[in-house]
């Protein structure tokens, strides 16, 4: 069975965010730092917070650091192994690649689309201002750390013109950078993560835009709002734009009660079936979903 934490794609039918549900906030004249203390932590599903963490410092990597050695991301890989093989009896090693590019890409992804879908602020998404925590038993990132004072926002933000402010014309323009400052930190992923696995760049590159069309849709769902969060996806992919492999996939489907859900396909396959006792590939995955089916 799949552990009863955090799935490495959630989907939308059986994945619920827990913890306060919390509407969007105004951004106030206050920086990035007072955007996140208020937004980033009323919620378990990945808390953001600001700053260098102090506490718990070991257990927090810098994906700069994470991404430039070799070494490190080795490390993660080694101990996700050895998580799957006590909870599963075995580790493939394409499911171990699948684990940690979903999980990995997820924290830049989510952080950009928080900020974006709460605030109509973009932080900084390179490696070097961006940490995550991992927890001791399941090495999953479970906390996320913005390390720069800097952001992008609209003309009617409060704060626009300020020393740490960059003002875009439009939200289509907030988007549009948004999608080139994460593309530009996946990309790093994939120049870091690609000789360590079998995976070509298209199946990479999948998983990062699944990576963009999640983390907008669950801030919609933990700010308190689905539907919004389905409508910034739209705004972030509207179609498949390069070096992504989609537009969103977002469309509501019966449950089995007959009653409308979102969900979503996914682009890229997590292999958690490839393990042992493990079920078929769940009903999102492109395995069992044509990628023309919407």
């Amino acid at each position: 069975m799949r552990p009863r934490t955090t799935p490495p794609h959630p989907d939308g039918a059986s994945h619920t965010a827990t913890g306060e549900a919390s509407p969007q906030v105004s951004a106030g004249t206050a920086g990035i730092e007072e955007t996140i203390r208020r937004i980033g932590g009323r919620h378990a599903y990945l808390p953001v917070s600001y700053g260098s963490p102090i506490t718990e410092a070991a257990r927090w990597r810098h994906c700069a650091a994470l991404l430039d050695t070799e070494s490190e991301l080795r490390h993660w890989r080694s101990r996700l192994a050895e998580w799957l093989r006590a909870s599963y009896g075995d580790a493939p090693e394409r499911t171990v690649s699948g684990y940690l590019m979903s999980w990995y890409l997820l924290v830049p992804g989510y952080l950009g689309a928080l900020l974006f879908h709460a605030a109509r602020r973009v932080p900084s998404l390179r490696p070097e201002d961006v940490a995550f925590r991992l927890t001791d038993d399941r090495p999953h990132p479970d906390g996320i750390a913005l390390l720069a004072p800097g952001f992008a926002c609209l003309p009617d933000d409060p704060a626009s013109g300020t020393a740490e402010a960059t003002t875009v014309a439009d939200e289509h323009a907030l988007a549009a950078l948004l999608r080139a400052r994460f593309a530009g930190h996946a990309a790093r992923f994939v120049a870091a993560f690609a000789p360590t696995t079998r995976f070509g760049r298209r199946t990479l590159w999948a998983a990062a835009t699944d990576a963009l069309d999640i983390g907008v849709w669950l801030a919609g769902r933990v700010c308190g709002d689905e539907g919004a969060g389905v409508a910034d996806a739209a705004l972030l992919l509207p179609e498949r734009l390069a070096p992504f492999t989609s537009g969103s996939t977002l469309r509501r489907l019966p449950d089995a009660a007959g009653e409308p859900q979102w969900t979503r396909r996914r682009e890229s396959c997590c292999f958690h079936f490839a393990l042992p006792g493990a079920p078929a590939p769940c009903a999102t995955c492109p395995r069992v979903t044509p990628r023309n089916s919407r």
